[in-house]
């Protein structure tokens, strides 16, 4: 293992490393096109900040990246920790025709290669279910974050609603296991098995509460939250205040 890279860097990079080819087309497919939608709504928090410099953490295939680049007219620089979706990011970018102003390069989350204030909003999407210290890594991402910048995420989450949670514990304990595995082979049906229970076992430590307290001991302000697809996924967001600016 690398020097400072975290048994649950490493154990992503791993779950990730076979999934680049038909990553972007079977994301859609297995949630329903939902995907789609909790990015757009990422980025239109993003975007209504008008951010001319962007970091956008977890960009795996640039999927994110590429939607803001489109939607804000600004430079984007994605990191991942996975070479395997840095590489079909890039050519994704490549395609999209915006080499000049979407970098990609590999870093991790908890020790980014920024100085402080070094861009004007930052996104991460499907990101703290992998990292060691969760509060920490929102820590790091708020201190490459300039004052009056936007910093939001993107996740999977529980429904709430007990007839919602059980539908969806059905889905991703029996049939995303099975399609994953017709649709996308043996590394699709390996994330099946493993996301339902990530994702359950995370929000046991980490509930929607005890996330945006690490937003606010972040120093974010006016944090807040979207619940969308009846639970499935969540939006957060949150800006950094000005100096002098009242806190909320």
């Amino acid at each position: 293992m690398r020097a400072g890279v975290s048994a649950e860097n490493a154990f992503a990079a791993d779950l990730f490393h076979g999934l680049p080819g038909r990553y972007d087309l079977l994301a859609e497919v297995l949630s329903f096109r939902q995907n789609a939608r909790w990015r757009r709504e990422l980025v239109a928090r993003i975007a209504s900040c008008e951010p001319a410099r962007i970091l956008d953490v977890a960009t795996g295939t640039a999927g994110v990246a590429i939607a803001l680049a489109r939607r804000t007219g600004g430079s984007v620089t994605g990191i991942d920790i996975s070479e395997s979706m840095l590489a079909r990011g890039r050519e994704r970018v490549r395609s999209a025709g915006l080499e000049d102003r979407i970098k990609l390069q590999s870093g991790r989350a908890e020790d980014l290669p920024f100085p402080d204030a070094s861009f004007d909003a930052v996104s991460f999407t499907y990101l703290l279910r992998y990292v060691r210290d969760p509060a920490a890594t929102i820590g790091e991402l708020a201190r490459v974050l300039r004052p009056g910048g936007v910093l939001a995420g993107l996740d999977f989450f529980v429904p709430p609603n007990p007839a919602w949670r059980s539908a969806w514990w059905l889905y991703t304990r029996g049939v995303l296991p099975v399609a994953g595995l017709a649709l996308g082979g043996v590394e699709w049906w390996k994330v099946g098995r493993f996301l339902g229970s990530n994702i359950s076992n995370f929000y046991s430590a980490w509930p929607q509460p005890r996330i945006a307290a690490a937003w606010r001991a972040a120093g974010m302000v006016k944090v807040q939250h979207r619940a969308m697809s009846v639970g499935g996924g969540m939006v957060m967001w949150g800006r950094k205040p000005t100096e002098g600016s009242p806190h909320a």
